[in-house]
C-alpha cells in the first residue's frame, strides 16, 4: 500500500504501538547482550516512527536505489533504534535472530552501526559528530548530483538523528557552519534534545543556546515535543519546504517509559535490568515476551516499509526514459566505476611528463595531474581547507560550488579540516563522486578520526596532504610533520603514497583512484625535486608499492630505500658509493602498503636480502626496521624539526647523501660483505 510523502499508509496500529515496538526490541536486545544504550532508542522512538512512516523515501527490497532518502544515525550508540527500524520495515539483513545477537561476534548488529554490515546502514557512526558531518557530505553530494543530472534522477533528502554529544563535538560546529553557508536545504537534523549525557544533566558542561547557534549558522530551527507525533510531523513538513538546512530540536525523555530511570543518565549506557524492564512493560502496556511483536503491529510496520515502493518504481521509469548516454553516465558514477579511457588518460599524462621531465614540487605535480584528471572524471570533486594555493588542489578554472549553484566541482572547505574529511566520507558514501581534500600534512592530526573511518568503511577518498616534511622549511616544527607518516601507516586499510617526482605523482593518483575500497593519502612536497623518472614505461611502477628505480652497476652490495624527496638523496648517495666501487641500487617505495601485498619473490628481488640495506626518510624511523633487517641502517628524524630554509634543515638533521653513504658502509661492515 502506497502513501504520498508526508502521510502514513493506511494501517491499523496506532503511532504509540509502532513506537513501542522500537522501544522494546531495543530494550530486549540490550538486556540480552548485557551491554548497550537503551535510553536513546526509548526516547527517540516516537520521532523515528514519524520519520519512517510519513516521510522517509526508501525501499527495503532495493536498499541501494540511488534516489532514496539517506538516514544517518549520528548518535550511533543508540544503534538498536536503527536496527529495530530496519527489521520492522522489512530489510532482509536484519532478522530477529540478528537482533537477538546484538553486539555479538559476527553479528550484523554491531554495538555501533557499521557500514557494509547490513543494508540500510548508510555510514559507520559512534564517534560522536561524525554522523552529522557525513550527513552534510551526503546532502552536498545530492545537490551536486542534482545539478548535473536533474530532478528526474536526483531529488531526495538527508535526515539525521543527532544527540547532545554530537552537537558538543567540534566537528559538528565545523560541518553545520559549512552546511549553512552552502544552503543545503535537503538536510534535516532531528536533535534528540533530552538534556542528558553520560555524566548526568548536560547542564554540568553545556550552557549555550544550541538553537541560537544553528540560527547563526544560517539554518532554519524549530522546536517540538518529541513525544507528540503530530508536532514532529508538522515540523518535518515545514523543514522540507525550507531553502536552508533545518534543525528540529525534539524535546524527549531519555529512557521514556522507565519509572525509575527515565530522564536520567542511568538509562543511557547500560541495560535497564529485569526488574525495571518489567515496570516499563507495565507502564507502556506491553505484555509481550522479549522480541515478540504482535501481528497487527508487525504487519503495520511492513506496510510502512513498502509504502514508498511506488516512488522507486516511478524513478525507475524516469531512469528508463532518460537519454541512454546520460543514464549510462549516471549509472557509472553511482557504481564508482572509472571512465573507460582512464588507463589511456594516465598513460598519455606519463608520456608527456617523460618527454620533458619537470623539476617541480610533487604538490605542483599533483595539480598538473588534476588538470588532466578533473576534465576526464567529472565525478572527481574536492578542494582544500583554506590552502588552495599551497595544496595546489584546484585544477585550472575548476568551478567552485556555491550556495544556489552546485554545478561546480571545487569546494572551499574553509579552515575546517575535520569536517572536510568527514564530508568527503559522506560524499563517497552517497555515491556519484570520488572526493579529495587538501591541507598540510601536519594537520592530518585534525582529520585523523575521519581518515580512520574512511579506512574502516573501505571507501575511496583521497587526502592530498602537502608540506610533508622538514622540507617545508621556515614555518618550523609546528608545521613540519615528523611522526605523521608512521602514524598514518599504522591505520589498517589506508594507502599512504609519497611520490618522488611528477611521474610517480601521476602514478600514485592513478593507484589511489583505482583503489575502490581503500582511502589514500598523497604526501606531497613543498620543495622542488629533481626528476628521478625520465623514461616512459607503460606499467604503473608505483602501484607495486616499491621498485628498483636505479640499478646497481654490478652484483648488488648495497640497497638504498627511500620515499618522496629522499629518493633524490638516495640517488646521489648511490653515485658516491658506486664511485668507491660499491655496486648500489636505489629502491623507491612510494607506498609501503602496496609493496607489502606483493609476493615474496618480488619483494626479495627488490630489497635483495643479503645486501647492506639503508632506508632514508625525513620522518621518524618507526616502521622501516622490517625493510632493512637486523644489520641495516635507517637515516631518519629522531626529534621535531626547526625553523630554517629547507636545505639547511637537511644538513642540520643529517639527512644527506653523505649520511646515507656512511650508513651503507656501516651496514656493509657489520654484515661482513
Amino acid at each position: 500500500m502506497t502513501a504520498p510523502i508526508g502521510q502514513a499508509p493506511d494501517i491499523s496500529a496506532d503511532p504509540q504501538s509502532l513506537a513501542n515496538a522500537i522501544r522494546f526490541l531495543s530494550i530486549d536486545a540490550v538486556e540480552k547482550a548485557k551491554s548497550g544504550h537503551p535510553g536513546m532508542p526509548m526516547g527517540m522512538a516516537d520521532v523515528a516512527t514519524v520519520l519512517y512512516s510519513r516521510f522517509l523515501k526508501h525501499d527495503p527490497d532495493a536498499p541501494h536505489w540511488p534516489d532514496r532518502d539517506r538516514f544517518v544515525l549520528s548518535a550511533g550508540h543508540g544503534s538498536m533504534l536503527l536496527y529495530s527500524l530496519l527489521h520492522l520495515t522489512g530489510y532482509h539483513d536484519i532478522t530477529r535472530d540478528e537482533l537477538k545477537n546484538f553486539r555479538q561476534l559476527g553479528a550484523r548488529t554491531a554495538g555501533h552501526p557499521e557500514y557494509g554490515h547490513a543494508d540500510g546502514i548508510e555510514t559507520t557512526t559512534g564517534p560522536l559528530g561524525q554522523g552529522i558531518a557525513n550527513a552534510v557530505g551526503m546532502a552536498l553530494a545530492e545537490r551536486m548530483m542534482n545539478a548535473r543530472f536533474g530532478d528526474d534522477l536526483v531529488d531526495h533528502h538527508t535526515y539525521t538523528i543527532a544527540g547532545d554529544g554530537c552537537l558538543m563535538e567540534g566537528i559538528s560546529h565545523e560541518a553545520a557552519s559549512l552546511a549553512g553557508h552552502l544552503g543545503l536545504s535537503r538536510l534535516i537534523v532531528l536533535f534528540d534534545d533530552n538534556g542528558i549525557s553520560i555524566d548526568g544533566p548536560t547542564s554540568l558542561s553545556v550552557s549555550e543556546d544550541t538553537q541560537a547557534r544553528f540560527k547563526a549558522y544560517g539554518w532554519d530551527v524549530d522546536a517540538v515535543d518529541g513525544h507528540d507525533p503530530e508536532a514532529v510531523a508538522a515540523a518535518i513538513a515545514r523543514a522540507r519546504t525550507s531553502d536552508k538546512p533545518s534543525l528540529i530540536a525534539c524535546r524527549t525523555t531519555i529512557g521514556f517509559g522507565s519509572p525509575n530511570k527515565g530522564g536520567k543518565s542511568s538509562s543511557h549506557g547500560a541495560p535497564l535490568g529485569g526488574d525495571e524492564i518489567a515496570l516499563v512493560r507495565e507502564a507502556l502496556d506491553w505484555p509481550h515476551a522479549p522480541f515478540e511483536i504482535p501481528d497487527e503491529i508487525a504487519s503495520s510496520w511492513r506496510t510502512i516499509g513498502a509504502a514508498r515502493k511506488s516512488e522507486h518504481e516511478a524513478w525507475a521509469a524516469r531512469h528508463a526514459e532518460t537519454d541512454n548516454a546520460v543514464s549510462a553516465e549516471f549509472d557509472r558514477v553511482m557504481a564508482g566505476e572509472l571512465p573507460t579511457d582512464f588507463a589511456q588518460t594516465i598513460d598519455d599524462m606519463k608520456r608527456t611528463l617523460a618527454s620533458d621531465p619537470p623539476k617541480i614540487a610533487t604538490r605542483v605535480a599533483s595539480q598538473k595531474a588534476l588538470e588532466t584528471l578533473v576534465p576526464a572524471m567529472p565525478e572527481l570533486a574536492g578542494g582544500s581547507a583554506d590552502l588552495t594555493g599551497s595544496n595546489n588542489t584546484r585544477a585550472g578554472e575548476q568551478k567552485p560550488v556555491q550556495a544556489g549553484d552546485y554545478s561546480g566541482s571545487y569546494l572551499y572547505f574553509g579552515v575546517r579540516e575535520h569536517a572536510m574529511a568527514a564530508l568527503m566520507n559522506g560524499m563517497a558514501l552517497h555515491g556519484g563522486f570520488v572526493p579529495y581534500g587538501g591541507t598540510f600534512m601536519v594537520f592530518t592530526d585534525y582529520c585523523r578520526p575521519s581518515i580512520r573511518l574512511s579506512a574502516l568503511m573501505g571507501i575511496r577518498t583521497v587526502y592530498v596532504m602537502t608540506h610533508d616534511s622538514i622540507g617545508l622549511g621556515e614555518d618550523g616544527p609546528t608545521h613540519q610533520p615528523v611522526e605523521h607518516l608512521a602514524a598514518l601507516r599504522a591505520i589498517p586499510n589506508l594507502n599512504v603514497y609519497r611520490p618522488c617526482d611528477a611521474i610517480e605523482t601521476a602514478e600514485c593518483w592513478a593507484a589511489a583512484l583505482e583503489s575502490k575500497h581503500t582511502p589514500s593519502i598523497l604526501a606531497l612536497t613543498r620543495q622542488n625535486l629533481t626528476p628521478a623518472r625520465t623514461i616512459h614505461v607503460d606499467e604503473n611502477l608505483s602501484a607495486r608499492g616499491g621498485y628498483v628505480i636505479a640499478e646497481a652497476s654490478g652484483e648488488r652490495q648495497a640497497t638504498l630505500i627511500a620515499t618522496g624527496s629522499e629518493v633524490e638523496i638516495a640517488i646521489t648517495a648511490r653515485g658516491a658509493l658506486e664511485a668507491e666501487g660499491i655496486p648500489t641500487a636505489v629502491v623507491s617505495m612510494p607506498c609501503q602498503e602496496l609493496f607489502d601485498r606483493q609476493d615474496r619473490e618480488y619483494r626479495n628481488k627488490v630489497l635483495a636480502p643479503g645486501t647492506a640495506r639503508v632506508a632514508v626518510e625525513a620522518g621518524i624511523a618507526q616502521g622501516w626496521e622490517r625493510y632493512v633487517g637486523d644489520d641495516g641502517e635507517i637515516v631518519a628524524m629522531s626529534s621535531f624539526g626547526a625553523s630554517a630554509p629547507a636545505p639547511l634543515l637537511y644538513e642540520h638533521f643529517d639527512i644527506t647523501p653523505d649520511a646515507v653513504a656512511r650508513a651503507a658502509k656501516n651496514a656493509l661492515a657489520r654484515s661482513g660483505n
